[in-house]
């Protein structure tokens, strides 16, 4: 994955905290639960984090898989986020599915899963600007 991506974030009018995501053609609708005072309309910030993670981790090791004709059934990713003592803890377990694979096949997939552009970009430097653009 490489280039641009562009998303845009809009605040709507049907909840307190409900933002409507654009990605392209697709829509999501973000939102805090509501015992943090939101309408529980959507995922919160940080699920959607965690999603992208998975979703990522899963993506990579299939297309990795593919490349090399493993025979990879499938991938399950259970994502955890914790906030501990001011610092972010995520825990992320792999399900590979493949009766056939071999335990170095397996191993390989494993280091594979920390090369998905998503924990590259948590895990490293990404730098965040912030600019006021004109409404």
């Amino acid at each position: 994955m490489s280039g641009i991506t562009k998303t845009t974030v809009c605040s709507s009018a049907e909840g307190k905290y409900q933002q409507k995501i654009q990605a392209g053609p697709h829509q999501i609708t973000a939102d805090e639960p509501r015992s943090l005072g939101g309408d529980g309309t959507g995922p919160t910030p940080i699920s959607l984090m965690l999603g992208a993670l998975g979703a990522c981790t899963s993506m990579t090791l299939q297309m990795y898989a593919g490349r090399k004709v493993w025979p990879l059934e499938g991938v399950d990713v259970f994502l955890t986020h914790e906030k501990k003592d001011d610092h972010d803890y995520i825990a992320r377990e792999v399900v590979i599915r493949g009766s056939s694979l071999t335990v170095e096949q397996r191993q390989r997939l494993m280091e594979i899963a920390d090369k998905c552009p998503v924990h590259k970009m948590l895990s490293g430097s990404a730098r965040i600007t912030t600019s006021e653009r004109p409404s």
